[in-house]
């Protein structure tokens, strides 16, 4: 937690402990606030005490749109920002990459992808039970909600239930990744700049098993995720459920089938129900590989919008000739669909190595395919 980097006055780490449990969330920066009052000392970089005025309005869904706390509509465009779900120290240099995102590329949204296994310690190169990618975790909403910025928390990594190992990207949320929402959203329950993404991309089941859950035969992302496991899938509901039941109201995002791209079974009847927060947004990830022209994205995206709330929180790709058109240039198209249709954004990704790739190394240089017309659209 930024409040535990400085040594306050009086005050030890453990007597700490109890107070950054009880005012989680948002009272945790007006404490920290206070404590920087009361001892003359800073915390580091923008998640100082003072900072903490500049947090964004808390958000909620109403009908197809996303209203601020003034009943204002926001459009949410930025980039994801990846690491957290493989590494448990966001390789050094997440932090820079959010300042980077917020400072330099404008944006008002941030997605930061998370493993299950790395909150709780779980991980082979983790020996401190998860303390340190959990205060990092902090450090980086602390980032964002000083300056003004949206962060989503995305469950993007999993285990088919068997803790420390199959660390990677599965078809469905499993056993352990209720766990973990039953663990981690109390830490942000109500927070303002925080949006909770349930499960990244799910795959390969039926809309019914997105929706309650089922036995299911793996189909994983990558030799890094492990053989396929036949394992209890939990659904969706069940995800906000134990969100819901944790006294967290914060926005929920739920991406759809075929990794996020299909959002029909939902506009067949199965939406979420969200009595008892703020809402549900529905994700779509948008990549050149779907089969798809730009167009019948287009048509399939105001399908959807015209009856849910709905955030493209991946996509990315080289501009170029679209794989289904090679006549269409397939970015540029896209980019301008979402400024036309003003849907809202994170492009994948603000890593010189996680492909498709917004910067070409650690000196933030936008790629030139890809980067360089993401940046400028952000600056509109």
């Amino acid at each position: 937690m930024a409040i535990l980097s400085c040594h306050y006055q009086g005050i030890t780490e453990k007597q700490m402990k109890p107070l950054t449990r009880k005012f989680a969330g948002a009272g945790r920066l007006l404490l920290a606030a206070m404590l920087t009052a009361a001892t003359g000392c800073q915390g580091p970089g923008p998640a100082a005490g003072p900072n903490a005025s500049k947090m964004p309005l808390a958000l909620h869904v109403a009908g197809t749109r996303i209203l601020n706390s003034k009943n204002q509509p926001v459009r949410l465009r930025g980039v994801n920002a990846a690491s957290l779900e493989w590494t448990s120290d966001g390789e050094g240099h997440i932090l820079k990459t959010l300042n980077v995102a917020i400072q330099d590329w404008h944006v008002n949204v941030i997605r930061l992808p998370l493993s299950q296994d790395r909150w709780f310690g779980k991980a082979p190169e983790q020996q401190d039970g998860g303390k340190s990618y959990r205060v990092l975790v902090q450090q980086a909403v602390d980032t964002c909600a000083t300056q003004g910025c949206y962060i989503i928390l995305d469950l993007h990594w999993s285990d088919c239930s068997e803790w420390g190992t199959n660390i990677g990207q599965h078809s469905m949320p499993d056993l352990n990744s209720q766990a973990f929402w039953k663990d981690f959203a109390p830490v942000y329950a109500n927070q303002p700049a925080v949006i909770y993404d349930l499960y990244n991309e799910p795959h390969d089941v039926s809309w019914d098993v997105w929706l309650k859950g089922g036995t299911i035969t793996d189909k994983p992302n990558g030799r890094r995720a492990g053989p396929p496991r036949t394992y209890q899938a939990v659904g969706l509901q069940a995800l906000l459920d134990t969100v819901r039941a944790a006294g967290a109201g914060n926005v929920i995002i739920a991406g759809g089938l075929d990794w996020a791209y299909d959002l029909s079974g939902i506009l067949e009847g199965r939406q979420l129900s969200d009595p008892h927060g703020h809402g549900v947004i529905y994700a779509n990830h948008c990549y050149d590989n779907k089969g798809d022209s730009v167009a019948a994205w287009i048509a399939k995206m105001e399908k959807a919008t015209a009856q849910l709330p709905v955030i493209v929180s991946e996509f990315g790709g080289n501009s170029g000739p679209s794989r289904r058109d090679p006549a269409d240039n397939w970015l540029l198209h896209v980019l301008q669909a979402l400024e036309d249709h003003q849907w809202s954004w994170t492009a994948w990704d603000l890593h010189r190595a996680a492909g498709p790739t917004l910067i070409s190394d650690w000196n933030y240089t936008p790629s030139p395919r890809f980067g360089v017309f993401v940046k400028e659209a952000l600056a509109k």
